[in-house]
């Protein structure tokens, strides 16, 4: 790394309040004399999860040397609630400082443009390098091990404690459940997510009450050897005689589906070896929910943006639909776009799915994508109404986790974000209940006497509840876009995505192009020019002065390899996607870069 350029003293960290200090503030000088890795996140972006993952490691090695502090940067609306972001922190295993950030104060400040960002800083309160997206560990990794022998030859590291103190977390039978499924003898399956387990509850008990009554509990059988199980999916009986097991978890942190023979609690692994997959690797990335259509396990694989298939049968798992590009575009199934699909219902010959980040629920029939309610990545709303995307009075969700098919034929849908769960039937969207700690998915509660009745798991008050399926109450009636700050471009625009293979490591070309770049716009007429896919990280953009203001949506990757080559060589995929608001004017900025990796 060049010490010849200007540095840059990297800004203070202000915000709402700290949690993970035990109440204590931190400062940047409080922090000097060690690196600090900013990370700026979001509860709701699975990136910005597999970022956390990928931290952990340098944490531990280098836990002398340096502090990482969370900076929690709020998408949606619930996000910016504090009670939200404490029970998140507690949910995701964030075992380091996080700074409430609900107005982008320290994301302004460091002129960050994604989740996740990851900005190093050194002991003398310099920026030294700033990375977008994942898979950035092995070069932070690298640059430390370069930067701290240097530092520590001047005397500006001082090794200290971590500021890190642990909350005190109040014990419960489940923690953060994700899902659940009825068994046929009336026991009740559960993916407890905050337990890392799957648990058998007895038949749990409850009353008829029109209003939500939670459901007595007890554990019967707790089967370990999880990493956040959030899908369950009992194959039908004659598919578990055949394959031995009876049912399917989507066990998302490992990267992984895992088969589960309730009568002994034995768990195998089916589909996934813990590698997270990238799109087109093979790998699975993040399985959020699995469910029995059309023979087949069909997997909401949330970490890139696509629906696959596992076949029990014959043991493969393979790619199903979508292209991995984030976002909200819908085509025949292998070329529509997703963003982080979460939750799976089938209902005959078509499957619902529940798109998270969009806030959206769209549904696959005949080989395409069809959307019901949802316009995109940044607008959402608590709102009831015409299921009628871009319909100005359109019904609006906020970071739906759950879907389900009622016995007529309408559908219930887990508004999580909201903390409500709605109905969508006859193209109309209602409001069931209201005031729930994010229900993440339900199912209806079968039996005489029963059947007017939805069980719902409300994740963050870690309990099921049961709701009449004859309530109706009033939505709240808001609509929102994502704020973030708007950049001023010129007509004319070079995009410039800037990347440095990390130390130790050069861009390999022998085998293909070492990056891409793709590049599309909301609305589409903002781009005149430069729209589409490329090998090069650079693309000369026009831009109609006529729409003013819009999005550009760039996706950028790049490979780096070890410099010394040879059999064995390790190589690395750094990517990122980038929603940027931007305002067209005549004499705006003729160059907007994007930083996917590298030193400052």
């Amino acid at each position: 790394m060049s010490e010849t350029r200007g540095r840059v003293r990297a800004p203070e960290l202000r915000g709402r309040a700290w949690l993970n200090t035990g109440g204590s503030e931190l400062s940047t000088a409080q922090l000097r004399g060690r690196f600090v890795l900013v990370d700026f996140w979001t509860f709701c972006c699975i990136n910005c999860l597999h970022v956390l993952d990928e931290l952990r490691p340098i944490e531990e090695k280098w836990a002398d040397e340096l502090v990482v502090v969370g900076v929690h940067s709020p998408k949606f609306v619930h996000e910016a609630d504090p009670v939200a972001l404490a029970a998140a922190v507690e949910r995701y295993g964030v075992h380091h400082p996080v700074l409430d950030d609900p107005e982008l104060v320290t994301w302004s400040a460091y002129a960050a443009r994604a989740w996740p960002t990851l900005v190093l800083v050194d002991p003398e309160g310099y920026v030294v390098a700033q990375y977008a997206g994942e898979g950035h560990g092995h070069a932070i990794d690298a640059l430390l091990a370069e930067l701290v022998p240097l530092h520590r030859e001047r005397g500006t590291l001082q090794p200290g404690d971590s500021p890190y103190v642990p909350p005190v977390i109040e014990p419960s039978d489940l923690r953060f459940p994700a899902s659940a499924v009825p068994l046929p003898d009336g026991r009740v399956l559960v993916a407890d997510a905050g337990h890392d387990e799957v648990v058998v509850l007895a038949s749990p008990e409850g009353d008829d009450s029109v209003e939500p009554s939670p459901l007595v509990e007890p554990v019967e059988t707790r089967i370990g050897g999880f990493r956040e199980p959030n899908g369950l999916c009992l194959l039908p009986q004659e598919v578990a005689a055949e394959v031995g097991y009876d049912v399917v978890v989507a066990d998302t942190v490992a990267h992984r589906l895992a088969g589960i023979t309730l009568a002994t609690g034995e768990v195998r692994t089916l589909a996934g070896d813990g590698t997270q997959g990238i799109v087109g690797d093979g790998h699975l990335s993040s399985p959020w929910d699995v469910a029995w259509w059309r023979d087949k396990v069909w997997v909401a694989m949330a970490g890139v943006h696509q629906l696959w298939i596992f076949d029990p049968r014959t043991g493969l798992a393979e790619v199903a639909g979508g292209t991995g590009n984030e976002g909200l575009l819908d085509l025949p199934l292998e070329e529509a776009w997703f963003a982080q699909p979460s939750r799976l219902a089938p209902d005959g010959d078509r499957l619902w799915v529940v798109d998270s980040e969009t806030s959206a629920v769209r549904w696959v029939r005949d080989g395409a994508v069809h959307t019901a309610v949802g316009t995109g990545l940044f607008d959402f709303g608590f709102r009831d109404g015409p299921a009628a995307p871009g319909a100005e009075d359109g019904a609006l969700l906020q970071h739906p986790l759950g879907v389900t098919v009622l016995p007529d034929g309408s559908v219930a849908i887990c508004d999580t974000y909201n903390g409500a769960v709605r109905r969508l039937a006859d193209g109309q969207v209602s409001t069931l209940a209201t005031d729930l700690a994010e229900p993440s998915a339900a199912y209806v509660e079968a039996g005489p006497g029963q059947d007017g009745h939805l069980v719902v798991v409300e994740s963050a008050a870690h309990r099921l509840v049961r709701i009449p399926l004859d309530a109706r109450v009033a939505a709240a009636d808001f609509a929102h876009t994502t704020q973030r700050p708007v950049t001023e471009v010129g007509p004319a625009l070079d995009l410039v995505v800037a990347f440095t293979p990390p130390p130790g490591q050069k861009v390999d070309d022998r085998f293909g192009p070492p990056s891409q770049l793709f590049v599309t716009a909301t609305p589409p007429a903002l781009l005149r020019e430069g729209d589409g896919r490329g090998t090069d990280l650079t693309r000369r953009l026009v831009l109609d002065p006529a729409v003013g203001d819009g999005v550009l949506h760039v996706a950028a990757r790049a490979a780096s390899c070890d410099a010394d080559g040879g059999e064995g060589a390790a190589c690395h995929l750094h990517q990122q996607d980038w929603g940027v608001p931007v305002r067209v004017v005549p004499d705006g900025p003729p160059t907007l870069s994007l930083p996917l990796g590298g030193t400052a």
